[in-house]
């Protein structure tokens, strides 16, 4: 069986079409179907099966990519050595969410360079479940999750908890609860919410709380972006879960939620066995949250 096979293989269990794995790898849809009939014709049994008007992975099919996952890391490890021997540095792709990489990526940035590791690093605000699929683009995806929330419990993906980070409630620095260091959430439900989009850590929080309590949230709006949310607060236009270390506004109060645990948990995804490089940045992101938690 050949890598580049088994490469299109694992990309098929990634993206879930052919014309994901066709774009992605700059191939046309037929070429990329020839070459994984070519493997199934290899491995002597069906790999794929007819869903609708797609095709899946069988059984074996499955199987065969957590070989695949064992085969293709041996393989970039050893490209990775025979480069490291050329340039004297590996390179990693990361992923990280943006307030999570405010946190950890400039010190993670100093101990890789420190380890001879280039980081590309970018951007990813996406949904938890969303973030295991990211890794056919890149090496490591940072990832944050609501702490009731089930860790991803994946054979293709190891799971690295980087820290814990509290939720609090900011409130207008001239509001009357900002004489207050704590309040509970039944205190809080005459007031409207703004929240992030559903599907994030945050509002996954809110969600939580309003089941604990039986206080159902009044939210009026929801924004993505952390500085947005704290500036319609400043303004009275409400107020907000937040997590403690993205607490930045010099005009809104954060206070602490009295009788309940509200936290989001930061968490590195890379794929089992991955390169030495990639587990070293994995090790720096860990070694920075404990310091950051």
């Amino acid at each position: 069986m050949e890598v580049r096979r088994l490469r299109l293989l694992r990309e098929f269990a990634d993206r879930e079409s052919i014309g994901a794995v066709a774009e992605a790898m700059h191939m046309t849809p037929s070429a990329v179907s020839q070459q994984l009939k070519v493997l199934a014709e290899e491995a002597g049994v069906p790999l794929f099966e007819p869903d609708g008007r797609r095709i899946r992975l069988t059984e074996a099919g499955r199987a065969l990519v957590l070989r695949a996952d064992d085969v293709i890391a041996a393989v970039d490890r050893a490209q990775e050595e025979m480069s490291s021997y050329r340039s004297g540095k590996a390179r990693v792709r990361l992923a990280m969410f943006p307030s999570g990489a405010t946190l950890l990526l400039p010190s993670v940035l100093e101990r890789a360079a420190a380890s001879g590791i280039d980081v590309h690093a970018v951007h990813l605000d996406i949904g938890y479940h969303d973030a295991a699929p990211a890794l056919a683009d890149h090496d490591v995806v940072v990832t944050h999750r609501d702490e009731r929330t089930p860790a991803i419990d994946e054979p293709r993906v190891r799971v690295t908890e980087l820290m814990r980070e509290p939720v609090d409630v900011i409130v207008a620095a001239d509001s009357e609860l900002a004489l207050r260091d704590q309040v509970a959430v039944t205190e809080l439900a005459d007031h409207d919410w703004i929240s992030v989009e559903g599907g994030f850590p945050v509002d996954d929080v809110l969600l939580s709380i309003s089941a604990a309590t039986g206080v159902a949230p009044r939210v009026t709006q929801r924004m993505l972006d952390f500085t947005t949310i704290e500036a319609l607060v400043a303004h009275g236009h409400g107020i907000a879960l937040m997590p403690r270390f993205a607490v930045r506004h010099p005009e809104v109060k954060r206070l602490v939620l009295k009788g309940v645990r509200a936290a989001r948990v930061y968490e590195a995804l890379a794929r089992p066995r991955s390169r030495a490089a990639v587990q070293q940045v994995v090790d720096h992101l860990h070694a920075v949250g404990v310091d950051q938690g």
